[in-house]
């Protein structure tokens, strides 16, 4: 937290701000105390908190299927067994009715992407100060604690779904049928040029609606609560500013799980479509 008594905007631009781990201009490496120096520290440096809760909420997610796997039993189910069950066999059901194709990656990793999205989205319920006025006070700068709201972060797992795209669409139809697939659709193939650009769009718009429609929704939810922060501020407003935020972080529970749904969802028709041929349709 800024010294002092931070303005406005001073405030909402500390909770928006990343702890940054770059190359300073005069050569030495350290982490950002400013925006000007994150600034100046340009494209390869890292957000350590996003980096940080990811890897964290990840294997907090390992660790908690890990052990209820480790303790499953054929008689009656403990309490993290039966959630657990629960989750895999609705991600195992949704994958069946889209993916028709024979891939064992698929299931897993859809699994994966919906408990790790929802873990990164879930941390967004946690009031806004407590985590960074803690890290404030062992001296650390800034402390985003939602991946979700980090661009980085989400464009890198659509980056990483695109590259599974354009690798099983080869692996799948070969070379010569993906690139026809670019160049002869829709149109006849004397405007190859035409569709290529068309097709080319298209395929380019799938990475870049998944991440940024889950940093959107998510960094949105993240202002909103920011700004409901604020109305503590007034003794007049407090009152309304503790209700709408227990309002908003009921409805948010819902925004959390339907956008960890939608990028698992998205995740599997895409890969659905990488593995269509022409005889499948």
């Amino acid at each position: 937290m800024a010294s002092g008594n931070p303005t406005t905007g001073e405030y909402i631009a500390h909770h928006l701000t990343n702890l940054t781990y770059g190359r300073h201009p005069d050569g030495t490496w350290g982490f950002a105390e400013t925006q000007e120096q994150i600034n100046a520290m340009g494209f390869w440096s890292i957000n350590v908190d996003s980096m940080g809760w990811a890897l964290l909420l990840g294997v907090t997610f390992c660790a908690l299927f890990y052990a209820a796997a480790r303790k499953a039993t054929a008689g009656v189910p403990g309490g993290l067994q039966n959630f657990v069950e629960t989750i895999v066999e609705f991600v195992d059901d949704l994958v069946a009715s889209i993916f028709t194709h024979k891939n064992t990656l698929i299931a897993p990793m859809a699994l994966t992407i919906f408990v790790w999205v929802f873990l990164m989205n879930l941390m967004d319920l946690i009031p806004v100060d407590w985590i960074p006025m803690l890290a404030s006070a062992l001296g650390v700068h800034y402390m985003k604690v939602v991946p979700t709201t980090d661009p980085n972060v989400t464009l890198g797992m659509a980056l990483a779904v695109f590259v599974l795209m354009l690798y099983y669409s080869i692996k799948c139809k070969g070379v010569g049928g993906f690139f026809g697939e670019l160049a002869f659709h829709p149109f006849p193939k004397w405007l190859a040029p035409l569709n290529l650009f068309l097709e080319g769009v298209t395929l380019l718009a799938k990475p870049l609606s998944l991440g940024l429609r889950l940093f959107g929704n998510m960094y949105a939810g993240e202002m909103i609560f920011i700004l409901l922060v604020l109305l503590y501020t007034s003794w007049f407003w407090a009152p309304v500013g503790g209700l709408l935020q227990w309002g908003w972080a009921v409805f948010h529970v819902l925004i959390i799980t339907l956008q960890a749904f939608i990028f698992a969802v998205l995740t599997v028709v895409y890969l659905a479509q990488a593995h269509d041929v022409p005889e499948d349709h």
